[in-house]
C-alpha cells in the first residue's frame, strides 16, 4: 500500500500509515485531531479536507507519544520534529527526455553538502554545463534521505552527514532544498542531457531520529548488519516492510524523474525467502519502465563478487541492471600506492589488474588471504557494461584516516595513469567529485548528531575502524564542523595550472572512450589483457571491426623498454607528452613500427615511468 501523506488537490489529502500493533492511530494537526480508520494488514488511513500543503502533522499511537510520519515526504525542522504535507505539483520541462543507455553512462558521484559552498541541490545546477563539457553523462547523488542536524539554526551546514544515516527514506533532505530543490536539479540535468542516479539505503536506518520501530516490525533480530539491526525482509509481517521500500524506490523514480538507483551495500539486505527483495524490486521497476516508456536502472553496490545480482530471472538471477566491481579499484589502488594493509593485501600485482580487465572479478572463487576464505564467483557470462569501476569514491577516500584523495597519495603522472586505466576500460567509469582536476581537499567522515553518547560512540567507532588498517595517529573529529568545512570542494581549481591540465586530460580520455571504435566496442570477446610483473606492465588490447588498439600501462617508477607485438603499430596517445605536463614522450624507433613474426626479436620502444601509451594497429 502507498504510505505517507499525499496531497490530492482542492485542499484535500490522504494520510496512510502502517501500525499493526496499535489499537488506535490519531492524526494530530495544528488545529484538530483525526482518528484514522483501520484497514487490512495493519494499515490506517483517512482522507482529510480543509488542509493545504505545508501543514505540519504527527501521529499519536494508542493515545501515547507523538511521532513523525515514518513515510514522511518532508521534515522541515529535522528528524525529531513534525512532518509536513507536500504538494508534488511541478512544471517539468523534460517531456522529451528518454535517458542515457547503460553502456553510455559515465557517472560522477557527488555529495550535495560539500560539492558547492552553498551545499544545496540548486547550487549544483550552474556546474552542470562544465560536467557536460567534461564528458560526464550522469551525476550520482550520495543519499539525500533526511538525516540529523541542528534544527535550531537556519545554517544548512548544521546538517552534516554522508547520507547513509538517513532516518526518513521518503524525505528529501531539508537543508539541501527538499522536494522542490531536488526536482529543479533533476529537471536541469535532463535539460543538459545528463541522467541522475540516486544513492538509496535499504539495509539499515540511521541511529538518530529512527522512530519507525514504534510503528511496526521493521527490524529483525535474525540478522545483524555492521550498522545495527537488520531490516525485516523475510520474517513475520515482512511483506509490509518490503512494500515500504518497494514503494520508496518507485517514489524517487516516478515523482522526481530519477533515472537510476544505486542500491547501497546489498550484501546487508538479508532475505532467505523464495523471492528475494531485490528480484521483486527489479520486477517493480521494470513495470514502471514500461509505463513510462523509458528504461530505469538499478545498480547494486556489493562486495560479494556475485553476478547473480545482474543475471536475468531465467538464469536464476535477480535481474538488476549493473553492479559495482571493487576488485578493479583495489587492484589499481594497490599498484599505484603500494598499500598492502586491510583488504589491499589481497592485491598488488600487475596480474591482478590484468585479470580485472579480462574477468571483471579478481576473486572469482579464489582464496582471498585477507578474508581467509574463498571468495566470489565467475562473471564471464555478463556484459562488461554491467559493471561500475572507479579509482576513487566516497568509501575508498573515507577509508583513509585523514580522508586523503589520490592526489595526496601519488604523483601527477600516477593520477593520469589511474584516469586512463579507469576511463579507457570497457566498464562503466565512476568519477568522484573533484577527481577530474586532482582535488586535494579531503573527504573524510562527518556527522551532526545531538546525543552526546551517540557522538562518543561514533568517535570511538571511527578510531576502531582504522585499527584494521594499522594507521597511526588520530582521525579527524567526525562531529566537528571544521571537519565538514575542510571537505568542501575548491571548484575554481579546475581552471588553474596542473588542475586545468588534468581536467583537460580527463576530457580527452572521455572523448576517446566515446569516439574510438575499439574503445566503443565493449564486448568481452574483443578484449585481451596480460601482465609483465617483472617490469610492472599491464597490456590491454581492444578491438573492433574497424580498429585495434594496444594500451601499455607502466606502473614502474622509471623508464622501461618494451618489445612491440607482431604487426605494424602507430602511436596515437602518450600520457607523458609535454602537453599533459609530462616529461615528454619517449620516441619509438619510428613514428610507426613493424614487429617481425613471432619468435623473432621485436623492435623495442620506450615508456616513461608511471604512464601509459596507446598504439593503433595499421
Amino acid at each position: 500500500m502507498k504510505v505517507g501523506a499525499w496531497y490530492l488537490g482542492d485542499y484535500r489529502a490522504e494520510f496512510t500509515v502502517w501500525a499493526p500493533r496499535s489499537q488506535t492511530v490519531t492524526l494530530e494537526l495544528p488545529d484538530r485531531s483525526i482518528e484514522l480508520i483501520q484497514k487490512n494488514e495493519g494499515y490506517w488511513s483517512a482522507i482529510v479536507s480543509d488542509i493545504q500543503p505545508g501543514t505540519q502533522y504527527r501521529y499519536r499511537l494508542d493515545d501515547q507519544q507523538l511521532y513523525p510520519d515514518p513515510a514522511s515526504l518532508s521534515q522541515p525542522f529535522g528528524v525529531h520534529e513534525a512532518s509536513e504535507l507536500v504538494d508534488h505539483h511541478f512544471e517539468w520541462n523534460d517531456s522529451e527526455w528518454t535517458g542515457i543507455a547503460l553502456e553510455d553512462l559515465v557517472i560522477y558521484e557527488l555529495h550535495v553538502g560539500t560539492f558547492t559552498p552553498e551545499g544545496s541541490f540548486e547550487a549544483i545546477i550552474p556546474r552542470l554545463q562544465t560536467l557536460k563539457e567534461l564528458g560526464i553523462t550522469a551525476i550520482e547523488l550520495m543519499p539525500i534521505a533526511q538525516f540529523p542536524g541542528d534544527s535550531k539554526t537556519d545554517d544548512p551546514k548544521a546538517y552534516r552527514n554522508w547520507g547513509y544515516d538517513g532516518t526518513y527514506p521518503y524525505a528529501a533532505q531539508n537543508s539541501y532544498g527538499g522536494v522542490a530543490g531536488l526536482k529543479k536539479l533533476v529537471d536541469a540535468c535532463h535539460q543538459h542531457g545528463l541522467s541522475v542516479v540516486l544513492d538509496v539505503v535499504y539495509n539499515h536506518f540511521g541511529p538518530e531520529g529512527t522512530y519507525i520501530h514504534q510503528f511496526g516490525d521493521y527490524f529483525t533480530e535474525v540478522y545483524k548488519t555492521p550498522w545495527g539491526k537488520a531490516i525485516n525482509y523475510d520474517d513475520a509481517y515482512s511483506h509490509c516492510v518490503r512494500s515500504y521500500f518497494l514503494e520508496n524506490a518507485l517514489y524517487w523514480l516516478r515523482e522526481f524523474h530519477i533515472d537510476a538507483l544505486r542500491l547501497d551495500a546489498v550484501q546487508a539486505i538479508y532475505d532467505l525467502g523464495a523471492r528475494h527483495f531485490l528480484a521483486e524490486l527489479a520486477d517493480r521497476v521494470d513495470e514502471l519502465s514500461q509505463q513510462q516508456n523509458r528504461k530505469l536502472y538499478l545498480i547494486a553496490e556489493s562486495d560479494l563478487n556475485d553476478a547473480k545480482l545482474i543475471r536475468p530471472k531465467n538464469a536464476n538471477g535477480y535481474g538488476l541492471d549493473a553492479q559495482w566491481s571493487d576488485d578493479f579499484h583495489h587492484a589499481l589502488h594497490a599498484l599505484l600506492t603500494g598499500t598492502d594493509i586491510g583488504y589491499y593485501q589481497d592485491f598488488g600485482t600487475c596480474e591482478h589488474l590484468a585479470k580485472a580487465y579480462r574477468d571483471t572479478f579478481v576473486y572469482d572463487w579464489k582464496y582471498a588471504p585477507h578474508r581467509n576464505r574463498f571468495h566470489g564467483a565467475p562473471a564471464l557470462d555478463r556484459s562488461m557494461t554491467q559493471f561500475v569501476v572507479c579509482i576513487q569514491n566516497h568509501d575508498q577516500i573515507g577509508n583513509q584516516m585523514l580522508g586523503e584523495r589520490l592526489a595526496d597519495l601519488i604523483s601527477f603522472e600516477g593520477l593520469k595513469l589511474a584516469a586512463g586505466a579507469v576511463i579507457l576500460s570497457p566498464y562503466i567509469p565512476l568519477l568522484f567529485m573533484g577527481e577530474e582536476y586532482g582535488e586535494e581537499v579531503p573527504f573524510t567522515y562527518f556527522v551532526s548528531h545531538s546525543d552526546p553518547d551517540l557522538i562518543r560512540m561514533v568517535r570511538q567507532g571511527r578510531k576502531q575502524e582504522f585499527k584494521h588498517f594499522h594507521y597511526d595517529g588520530e582521525p579527524l573529529d567526525p562531529e566537528a564542523k571544521e571537519t565538514f568545512d575542510t571537505c568542501i570542494l575548491q571548484w575554481e581549481r579546475h581552471q588553474e595550472g596542473k588542475h586545468k591540465t588534468l581536467w583537460q586530460f580527463y576530457q580527452k580520455l572521455l572523448e576517446m572512450r566515446r569516439s574510438m571504435p575499439a574503445f566503443v566496442n565493449r564486448d568481452r570477446n574483443s578484449l585481451s589483457a596480460c601482465a609483465e610483473d617483472d617490469k610492472k606492465f599491464v597490456w590491454v588490447e581492444r578491438s573492433s571491426t574497424k580498429q585495434t588498439l594496444l594500451t601499455l600501462m607502466s606502473f614502474n617508477q622509471s623508464e622501461q623498454s618494451f618489445e612491440f607485438p607482431e604487426g605494424r603499430w602507430r602511436k596515437v596517445f602518450d600520457s607523458s607528452d609535454e602537453c599533459w605536463m609530462g616529461k615528454g614522450a619517449l620516441p619509438s624507433a619510428h613514428a610507426s613500427v613493424t614487429a617481425p613474426e613471432k619468435g623473432e626479436h621485436g623492435e623495442a620502444g620506450q615508456v616513461s615511468g608511471q604512464s601509459f601509451v596507446i598504439y593503433e594497429r595499421i
